[in-house]
């Protein structure tokens, strides 16, 4: 939704200026681009360094470079944007907007403005609701500025109450939403209801150890969030990772074990028209789980394992006319004949190889490269991308093929 999207974000001076950098994080890893102007109180709470490093831009804070007099701008600034976002919006600066008051770089780019501008608003209690700041606030969107509702909890203050800066994913998922707003021939998954897992299983020895892998859950994660920006109703059978989907429309079912991975997976599969299986599952489990941890006793251990079920080969069997089915395979080697053997086996629609060869492919990286086979035969390979755009690339495919 916000690959290639123009993002200024405008930095006010308060103590939920540190924010500014999971923000301008979330919109980078969407594949956004991001510039960043300060007001010169900003600095005080967060470095120009920081924001420049995270946003891969360097950072504008006055209207010219006092070292070699380089012109910062604001027109070009300000139509460069696809989106204006402040935030933090402390009570100074936006009683300076609603009046039309241009005495920095940031509000002179704000009157400049011809995108959409959200605002943020970050302050105490009392300021919050004091009259001044609850006209100016009316004001401002009375221009037809897009206001961010700021949240209840502990403020920096020591008091308790409404103005902290909305949570950076909160601001992230509505400037998404206000992007998405497209003619419904734009999104091409609307109405379908499509199911992802992700992320490894976790099958327990006895109540300390276990047998897992090093699946992160990133790439099934990154296909729950594309497949809901392109309007489906997705549910996210997700295994234990910390990582979380960022678009509000995704249902997460929370797993550990394999069983549990296919007990939820089948359930979601009967009524979905797109299954994407992901997760890294377990092939086997131990025959038994000891209720007591294991005590060391000097000689070999054995432990017995038994196969778990075959979620993919289980859903090819039970896939009826209309529903699609993709799987994934992870390879070391014969990656394109054993990647094809399995799309035939499991009655599969389309497999989707990464090979551990490939470098920054497969866990624990941030890019992804593919080869995507359907069930014709027909072979797509795609260069090394972020699990994002690859995410991209796999449901396009799919669309494709369902249409």
């Amino acid at each position: 939704m916000l690959k290639g999207r123009k993002i200024l974000l405008g930095v006010t001076g308060g103590i939920a200026a540190y924010k500014a950098a999971t923000i301008i994080r979330l919109f980078v890893r969407d594949g956004a681009e991001v510039k960043v102007v300060m007001t010169p109180l900003a600095k005080e709470f967060i470095t120009p360094l920081t924001l420049a490093t995270l946003s891969k831009n360097p950072i504008l804070v006055d209207f010219f470079d006092p070292e070699d007099g380089r012109w910062n701008s604001h027109v070009d600034l300000a139509l460069w944007a696809d989106i204006y976002l402040i935030a933090p919006a402390t009570a100074n600066p936006m009683g300076k907007m609603a009046a039309g008051i241009a005495d920095n770089l940031l509000l002179t780019t704000y009157l400049s403005a011809r995108c959409p501008v959200f605002i943020a608003p970050a302050m105490d209690l009392d300021m919050l609701a004091h009259p001044a700041t609850v006209r100016n606030i009316e004001v401002l969107r009375s221009f037809g500025n897009h206001i961010i509702e700021p949240g209840t909890g502990e403020l920096a203050s020591g008091l308790s109450g409404k103005g902290r800066m909305a949570e950076p994913e909160t601001i992230a998922e509505e400037i998404k939403a206000f992007l998405s707003k497209k003619k419904i021939s734009d999104l091409p998954l609307r109405g379908k209801r499509v199911i992802v897992n992700a992320g490894p299983t976790v099958e327990p020895i006895d109540p300390v150890r276990f047998i897992s892998n090093h699946s992160s859950g990133r790439m099934g994660i990154a296909l729950a969030d594309s497949a809901a920006e392109m309007g489906a109703e997705v549910t996210l059978v997700l295994g234990p990772v910390s990582l979380r989907p960022s678009h509000a429309g995704v249902n997460t079912v929370n797993v550990t074990t394999a069983e549990e991975m296919m007990e939820a997976t089948v359930n979601a599969f009967r009524d979905c028209d797109i299954a994407i299986l992901a997760a890294a599952v377990a092939d086997f489990t131990p025959e038994t789980t000891q209720a007591r941890k294991m005590k060391r006793t000097g000689g070999e251990m054995v432990i017995k394992l038994k196969p778990t079920e075959d979620i993919a080969a289980l859903l090819g069997s039970m896939k009826h006319p209309g529903q699609f089915l993709a799987g994934f395979a992870l390879e070391t080697d014969d990656e394109l004949p054993n990647a094809i053997s399995k799309l035939k086996r499991k009655n599969l629609d389309i497999i989707i190889l990464n090979s551990l060869k490939d470098e920054g492919a497969g866990f624990g990286h941030d890019t992804n490269r593919v080869t995507i086979i359907d069930h014709n035969n027909n072979i797509d390979k795609f260069e090394l991308k972020t699990k994002g755009e690859v995410a991209s690339d796999i449901l396009q495919k799919i669309v494709s093929l369902v249409q």
